[in-house]
């Protein structure tokens, strides 16, 4: 039987499980205690010290969100003096923060300067040095500046204990410490894998994706161009946040309609390349079931994963499907299929996407998707955020749109495509299409909830026809190492694993809104709410099964013949290789 705690906190008794913190247990009573390094889904660090409590007969204050609560405590939080506490704290905090909230990327939605406001700082007392560091620009996807870092410590956790990656790690003593990749490495050269959850994690501005905004105005701005859109399955179910809209409310309609009045020439779906990508993918897996292929398959459209794979286990890369991923599928199609069907050049075609996920914008670099002649298949990413940036910017009043419809032909798609963005969509996008191909008859069972998860770990068997499947889906690279290792040492065999980098999958992606106040970027609300309206589209279309999709089987019929043709493999498909980091001085 769990042993319980009775304390009291300002004035008033509560009992608590034993091991529950001090900042838990005055949770349960309503009282908010400020906080900063804090996050309920990291593991406790205590080093910014903002949290500070006044414990009775101790003697000095305790950090609230470290120390454990113990029978008869006794704690007060808020008092003249400890206000003033906490003010200190944080006014050391600002004298050694650059003066540039107005221009900064986090202005109205930085923690420190909530902070700043909630605790009533409102000028910097201290003056003296401050520290400098040179802006690391140089990636694809992921911008460092030290100089707005707290040393609050959530990147480095979330990099080691949810992602398992351990790129990011304090440099350097006292003053001078600096969160960095080992040997001051740049992040493209380090074994950053460009997920962004640092991003995510950051109370500050310390880390932000590479923005692509300037790149896509003057594309806007130029008459020459014929420049098109698509929008990741994700972005539907999160794009509301930023316009004051409630968590997991579905606004494909009126983000087409917004994208409209930015000024895009075409409006297309990535939902699109999802189908598609399950029709080949399942064409893949099926040869490999039936042909004594190389199992268990990996899904491949995460791009944080793969360079996760290439990174850590290149020896499980002929494990991994070789479609490319729907974002990567729909751009080759737009600057190819769409090209000749409007008679453009695809060197006047710019395609821009918007995607949650800031390695997006490292995958549209890499060598394999190019065309030919050195164009990018993709010429621009945005994220979630970035959009509604853009959208705001120009002045669109987003909840009052009217919905508008994506453009055929890829723009059609079905429910299976839209459930993409969520952890266990992509296998039971999959399950849908290799059923009906297996069985040779039309699947009874379209909701494989069994794999359906929004954080952690899950395996299953599934029952198709007189075969029993054994999958897994993961998200969160830490739990992927759990499945990887499994795979390594032949401890189980499995058919197919979903494998997703970010927690939820790509509603939690690294590009995503930063959300309400009332909540954190991992909370498992948040992500489901996301989920469930991903769930909610797909229930109510019509059509659920990739391979009902009238515009891919038009596809194939005009352009490509059939799934897993000489044709397909040239433009749908792709390779990987080991990759190790570079650079590193």
């Amino acid at each position: 039987m769990e042993k319980m705690i009775m304390l009291t906190i300002d004035d008033k008794q509560v009992t608590v499980p034993e091991g529950t913190t001090i900042m838990e247990a005055a949770q349960t009573l309503g009282i908010h205690i400020p906080q900063l390094c804090y996050h309920p889904d990291l593991s406790l660090a205590g080093s910014c010290r903002v949290c500070i409590v006044d414990v009775k007969d101790m003697g000095y204050y305790m950090t609230a969100c470290s120390v454990q609560v113990w029978e008869g405590m006794i704690v007060q939080t808020n008092s003249p003096e400890i206000r003033q506490a906490r003010r200190d704290i944080v006014e050391l905090l600002i004298e050694n923060h650059p003066m540039d909230c107005q221009t900064c990327e986090r202005d109205g939605r930085c923690e420190l300067q909530n902070l700043c406001y909630s605790l009533g700082v409102r000028e910097r007392l201290f003056r003296g040095e401050r520290k400098r560091f040179a802006i690391e620009d140089s990636s694809r996807s992921v911008v460092r500046n030290s100089e707005k870092c707290v040393l609050c410590g959530r990147c480095v956790r979330v990099c080691e204990e949810v992602q398992g990656v351990t790129n990011l790690g304090r440099q350097g003593r006292g003053f001078t410490t600096v969160v960095t990749p080992a040997h001051f490495a740049n992040m493209d050269d380090s074994v950053c894998i460009q997920c962004g959850q640092c991003i995510n994690v950051c109370p500050t501005a310390a880390f932000l994706e590479k923005s692509g905004t300037d790149e896509v105005w003057n594309a806007l701005n130029n008459p020459d161009l014929h420049v098109v859109v698509q929008t990741a399955p994700s972005i539907r179910a999160a794009i509301g946040e930023g316009f004051g809209m409630p968590p997991g409310t579905p606004a494909t309609g009126k983000m087409v309609t917004a994208l409209r009045l930015l000024g895009f020439d075409g409006v297309f779906d990535t939902d699109f390349g999802a189908d598609l990508t399950i029709v080949e993918e399942a064409n893949e897996f099926i040869h490999r079931f039936t042909q004594g292929g190389l199992l268990p398959m990996f899904t491949s459209c995460s791009p944080g994963w793969i360079s996760f794979m290439e990174k850590f286990y290149p020896e499980l890369i002929p494990h991994a499907s070789t479609c490319r991923s729907p974002m990567m599928m729909v751009s080759v199609l737009l600057k190819t299929y769409y090209a000749r069907k409007m008679n453009l050049d695809p060197k006047n075609i710019f395609v821009v996407a918007v995607m949650p996920c800031v390695a997006k914008k490292f995958e549209a670099r890499r060598p394999e998707h190019y065309l030919a002649e050195g164009i990018p298949y993709t010429d621009a990413v945005l994220t979630t955020r970035e959009l509604i940036w853009m959208i705001k910017c120009y002045g669109i009043d987003f909840q009052q749109l009217p919905d508008g419809e994506f453009d055929a032909p890829l723009g059609i798609s079905t429910g299976a495509g839209d459930i993409f963005g969520t952890t266990g969509g992509v296998m039971e996008a999959t399950l849908r299409t290799a059923s009906e191909t297996l069985t040779g008859k039309p699947t009874e069972k379209l909701d494989f909830t069994e794999v359906r998860m929004v954080r952690g770990l899950r395996e299953a068997e599934v029952r198709i026809g007189d075969q029993v499947l054994n999958v897994a889906v993961a998200n969160g690279l830490v739990n992927a190492k759990t499945i990887l290792e499994k795979v390594k040492r032949d401890e189980k065999q499995y058919h197919i694993i979903e494998l997703m980098a970010c927690p939820g999958g790509c509603i939690g992606g690294g590009g995503q809104p930063y959300p309400p106040v009332n909540m954190k970027v991992l909370d498992p609300k948040l992500l489901e709410l996301r989920a469930k309206a991903l769930y909610a589209i797909d229930s109510e279309k019509k059509l659920r099964k990739s391979h009902e999709n009238p515009a891919i089987l038009k596809l194939y019929e005009e352009f490509m013949g059939t799934p897993g043709s000489s044709k397909a493999h040239e433009l749908l498909h792709t390779s990987y290789q080991a990759r190790l980091p570079r650079g590193i001085k």
